[in-house]
Formats: structure tokens, C-alpha cells, sequence
């Protein structure tokens, strides 16, 4: 493994500062928080960015005060630091008692030992598990020109917003913090911004480099996830093709306002079946002013899976895909 220096920051500010200075130095840089992602990267000598080699230079944000902690906002919101553990965010009895779809979704990532290290912004930023990018491959999220997938072993990749590149997000978080309608607060040389989940994420036909908008020097600081009503239920539903250690083949973050047995109001995202969060607002709207039943929820799932472009050899995750919401809308609702 290529030998890299260590900057310990004190802010995040602190630490773009710090990967700007490096930069200027002509090194290549790195954040690391968790790091369970870009070791990994490291040692397949994977770029973290297209172009960039292994890092010369690793900013530990593990040093910056506060970003470890969750703290409760007005109203019953919460605002979560970057580097709260998954097993923290999980175990948080305000998150599972608030917010059960992201305490669900947290504790179905990877395996204990990765829950204990892996952070929320790692989660949520961490680049595409394509077997064709991880293995060296010239693709489009390595800075070539194809999607090797295409034509290739594309089991596991896009039925949904693929082209030119046919990643699936890897994110467990990112479709329950889009249903929840977070904001995530972005810290770069410019300062501060803050905006929706739903636009952090980029589709491949707007950047098939990148998977969100964060610069070179910019650093995901923290997430505020606004308080729910009462009536508010919510649950993230995954299927894997073994019980640990993956990725979803499918998910799905549902949040259902209700009132009594009908749903005023319905947020329903979809993972791993696209490279972003993907969202089915026609299927939502099905939802909207109903009474939640067997049938009901069968014609909202078939809605969820209209627009499915699958590739030669993932068609199989059209009727899984509609199978979990459904399941997932009558369990919930009930």
C-alpha cells in the first residue's frame, strides 16, 4: 500500500484548509472519517476521484469536536454530525422512536464491525460497489468513456435512470434521508450551504464521473432531519442476496402519514436500483387520500416498477422490486 501523511484537523474548516494546502502542494487528498470505504479503495488502487491516485495526503476528520454527536433540534428534529457511528445513528433511542425508517436502515449495513466504524457521511458518500470501477476497469466513474456493464455481467446493476454509466447507489441511508426529507450541510473553501438530500445525489446524465455534488474540497459536515407529525410512520425495507455484508439487491424507504386507516401523505424511495435515491411520485400519489389495502398497495407497487429499464440480466429485479413495496406498504399501513 502506497505510504500517505496524516493531517489531524481541529473544524472542518480546518480541514479543507488543509487538503486545499495540499492540493496547492501538488498532492492528492483524501478525508477519512470511518475509512471502512477508502481503505478499501487503497488497497485495490481504485482513485477515490477520476484521475486521482492514492492519496498523498489523508485529512482525519475524526478529530474535530462535535462531529461525532447528535443533537436534538426545535420541535423534535435532529441534527446528526458526519461521523456518527451506524451502530450510534441505530441504536439512538430518539432516531428509532422519531425517525424508524433511518434507525432501520442504519442497522442493516454490513455486519456489526462495520456499523461500529462506518459513519453517516461515509455512508452516504461512499463511491459505487461495479465490480467493472473496483477492479481497475476504464469506465465512466474511473474517467474512460463505457459502461463496461452494458454488455457485460450487469446482474446487480440499474433498472431504473442508467446511462451512460448503470451504477446502483450503495447508500442505505440516502433513500430513508430523501423519504425523511433531510438537508445535508456541506462545508467547502466557499463556506457553508445546505441543501435537500434529494439534490445532493447526481444522476450519471448530469456527472457520470460523480455521485453527488461535493468538490474536491468539500466535506459533508452534518444532516438535519426535520421533526415528523405523530402520525407519521416510517420503514426501510432491504433485500440482499445474503443476510450480511452486502448491499441492497432492493430496498425500499417508505414514510406514510396517516390518519387513522388513510394515508394523507406518502414518500416512497427506492435503493439499489438506480444511482441515485430513486423516488416513485406516481406511485405516491396513488396513496394520497386512501385507505391502504391488499388491492390498493398491489396497484401502487405495480406503479413503483413502471418506468423499469432492466438490462440482459436484472429483469429479475422488476417483480422484487414491486414485491417489496407492496409488502412493505400493507405491513406498514396495518
Amino acid at each position: 500500500m502506497k505510504t500517505f501523511a496524516n493531517r489531524n484537523a481541529r473544524s472542518v474548516q480546518e480541514a479543507v484548509q488543509l487538503a486545499q494546502s495540499a492540493r496547492a502542494d501538488g498532492q492528492s487528498v483524501s478525508f477519512a472519517g470511518g475509512g471502512t470505504d477508502l481503505l478499501q479503495l487503497v488497497k485495490d488502487r481504485v482513485p477515490n476521484r477520476p484521475g486521482s491516485p492514492a492519496p498523498d495526503v489523508l485529512i482525519n476528520l475524526k478529530t474535530i469536536p462535535g462531529m461525532d454527536s447528535i443533537e436534538g433540534g426545535s420541535g423534535g428534529g435532529l441534527t446528526v454530525g458526519g461521523l456518527v457511528s451506524l451502530s450510534a445513528l441505530a441504536s439512538d433511542v430518539r432516531v428509532r422512536q422519531r425517525f424508524a425508517v433511518l434507525a432501520e436502515a442504519a442497522e442493516s449495513v454490513g455486519t456489526p464491525q462495520i456499523r461500529n466504524v462506518g459513519t453517516v457521511a461515509g455512508n452516504l458518500v461512499q463511491r459505487p460497489w461495479c465490480w467493472y470501477y473496483r477492479n481497475g476497469f476504464p469506465c465512466y466513474k474511473a474517467g474512460g468513456n463505457r459502461c463496461f456493464s452494458i454488455a457485460g455481467e450487469n446482474q446487480l446493476h440499474a433498472i431504473f435512470g442508467g446511462g451512460p454509466s448503470y451504477i446502483v447507489h450503495p447508500s442505505d441511508l440516502a433513500p430513508a434521508m430523501v423519504a425523511l426529507g433531510a438537508s445535508f450541510r456541506v462545508v467547502g473553501p466557499g463556506g457553508e450551504r445546505v441543501l435537500p438530500a434529494a439534490d445532493f445525489f447526481v444522476s450519471p446524465r448530469v456527472d457520470a464521473e460523480h455521485e453527488n455534488v461535493l468538490t474536491d474540497d468539500e466535506v459533508l459536515a452534518s444532516v438535519e432531519i426535520q421533526a415528523q407529525p405523530s402520525s407519521v410512520r416510517s420503514t426501510y425495507h432491504k433485500v440482499m442476496d445474503r443476510e450480511a455484508w452486502t448491499h441492497a439487491l432492493v430496498s425500499a424507504a417508505v414514510v406514510l402519514d396517516m390518519s387513522g386507516d388513510v394515508c394523507r401523505q406518502a414518500r416512497i424511495v427506492l435503493g439499489g436500483v438506480a444511482p441515485v435515491p430513486w423516488r416513485v411520485a406516481e406511485a405516491e400519489r396513488l396513496l394520497a387520500g386512501q385507505r391502504i389495502t391488499a388491492e390498493l398497495a398491489a396497484q401502487v407497487a405495480a406503479a413503483a416498477v413502471a418506468g423499469a429499464r432492466p438490462l440482459a440480466k436484472n429483469a429479475y429485479k422488476v417483480p422484487l422490486t414491486r414485491g417489496v413495496v407492496e409488502r412493505t406498504l400493507v405491513a406498514l399501513a396495518g
